[in-house]
């Protein structure tokens, strides 16, 4: 499927809000109900659009400790260890990385405490070399955006 700027407008909106209706989307766009909603529908089904989800305010929630950290993983057990990673609860995104680590871990914690516990943890795994953390203290931009053609 080919995508256009049209397309592009509508992913953006709906990373703004995916709550909104057809209506609104297209009154923003000056398109018709219908082109907005075929255009949702055709990027749905060729999943391109694989769900919707709510943003978060994590110091809301009391998770003010929001850390990157990076894992080096031995043996070749990357995909072992970055699995058992991700299902913990705090964690909210694992990547594979280039340079002197593997693997990139994005999580929030109520306290250092909690974190702490989280570290010791994954420095008990299998394969686990090595891990850098960093605590982020301001956040700048944080989400998605597709970028015009």
């Amino acid at each position: 499927m080919a995508i256009d700027e049209l397309d592009i407008k509508i992913l953006n909106i709906l990373l703004e809000n995916s709550k909104l209706s057809y209506r609104k989307i297209a009154r923003k766009l000056g398109v018709s109900v219908t082109t907005a909603m075929n255009r949702i529908v055709k990027m749905e089904k060729e999943k391109i659009i694989q769900g919707y989800t709510a943003k978060l305010d994590y110091e809301k929630l009391r998770y003010d400790i929001k850390v990157v950290i990076d894992v080096r993983v031995s043996k070749g057990k990357l995909f072992e260890v970055e699995s058992k990673i991700a299902h913990h609860p705090n964690v909210s995104a694992v990547f594979d990385v280039t340079g002197s680590f593997d693997t990139m871990i994005i999580a929030n914690f109520k306290s250092r405490k909690e974190m702490d516990r989280f570290l010791k943890r994954i420095q008990t795994y299998d394969f686990v070399e090595r891990t850098e953390t960093k605590l982020v203290l301001n956040t700048i931009k944080e989400g998605q955006i597709v970028p015009s053609l």
